[in-house]
Formats: C-alpha cells, sequence, structure tokens
C-alpha cells in the first residue's frame, strides 16, 4: 500500500514544501503522519475536491469527507491558527497554508523581454537592418504526470521600411 500512495498526487511537490508541511503536520498531531494522510493531503494540495479524490482512490465520497474532517483539516487548523474557523470548502486548506508560506513561490519569470536585430529585403536587393522588439509572456504554467507544460503569449513589432513614392503615383 505504501508505494501505491506515494505515488499518487505527487505533483504537490513541485509547488508545496512538503518536507516542511509533514513535519509541521507531525508536531501538531503528535506523530507523523500515515502514508493516506500525505496521499489526501497532496489530492488537496493539487486541487482535487474530496468527491474526485474518492472518485480517483475508489473509496465512498462521504467516508473520505468524514476521515479529513478528523484528520488533515483538524491538523492544518491547528498549525495555521485556525482551530474556531469551520472549513466551510476544502479549498479553504489551500489557501491557509498558501498564507502560511508552504506553498512554493514560482521560479518561473512570467514575463521575459526579448531584443533582436534582424535583417529583412525591402526592394532592389537592399537589406536594411531594423530592430525587432519582441515579449514572451509564461502565462501559464503547470506539471503533471512527469510533464511541464508551459504556454506562452507572443507579441512581435517589426518596424515596416518608410517607402518613398516613385514620381507619378500618388497618395490613396
Amino acid at each position: 500500500m505504501r508505494k501505491h500512495t506515494d505515488e499518487q498526487f505527487t505533483e504537490a511537490e513541485f509547488h508545496w514544501n512538503l518536507i516542511r508541511l509533514y513535519k509541521d503536520l507531525a508536531a501538531v498531531k503528535g506523530e507523523p503522519l500515515t502514508p493516506v494522510e500525505k496521499l489526501r493531503l497532496r489530492g488537496l494540495l493539487c486541487g482535487y475536491s474530496p468527491a474526485e479524490m474518492a472518485d480517483k482512490l475508489h473509496k465512498n465520497i462521504k467516508g473520505m469527507e468524514v476521515d479529513l474532517s478528523k484528520t488533515i483539516y483538524r491538523y492544518v487548523k491547528v498549525l495555521v491558527n485556525k482551530s474556531s474557523d469551520k472549513v466551510i470548502n476544502w479549498r479553504n486548506i489551500q489557501v491557509w497554508l498558501e498564507q502560511s508560506g508552504y506553498k512554493i513561490p514560482s521560479s518561473l519569470p512570467s514575463q521575459l523581454q526579448v531584443n533582436a536585430r534582424v535583417n529583412y529585403h525591402v526592394e532592389n536587393n537592399v537589406w536594411v537592418n531594423s530592430h525587432v522588439d519582441a515579449q514572451i509572456k509564461v502565462t501559464k504554467a503547470s506539471y503533471n504526470r512527469g510533464n511541464i507544460t508551459l504556454e506562452f503569449g507572443v507579441r512581435v513589432v517589426v518596424p515596416l521600411p518608410k517607402l518613398s513614392l516613385t514620381d507619378g503615383e500618388e497618395d490613396k
């Protein structure tokens, strides 16, 4: 069972400081978290609802909700000093832990500025150098099942050459 539970919801380790979180929650609990508790915590941190986790793990939805309420929710509430607060939504766990500094800040820059020199043909075999501004923005970065997915927005500004009108042509 241990190997199986260690292999699920592993993408959480790329976004959350799990070692510190497991240690701090173990201090609240008074003993180390069980492999099943770690699995369910990782599921929540990956954005899975209790119902989605129950489905993925082939468990009863009500049982999953009850187990989370008796374990992970209680430990987290104590850890983040929210003992008197009610977990109205499972997403509270993510929010509270992020506010408490357990989420790893993204190391990806949100924007890269690139400047490049390019050559392009104008006319009569005359090449003109022009400065091109390119802006590349990482719009989404995610990790899932061993794959990193990056989505980019790209903006390129290329000045057009100034062309002079030849005799006889009129401005339209």
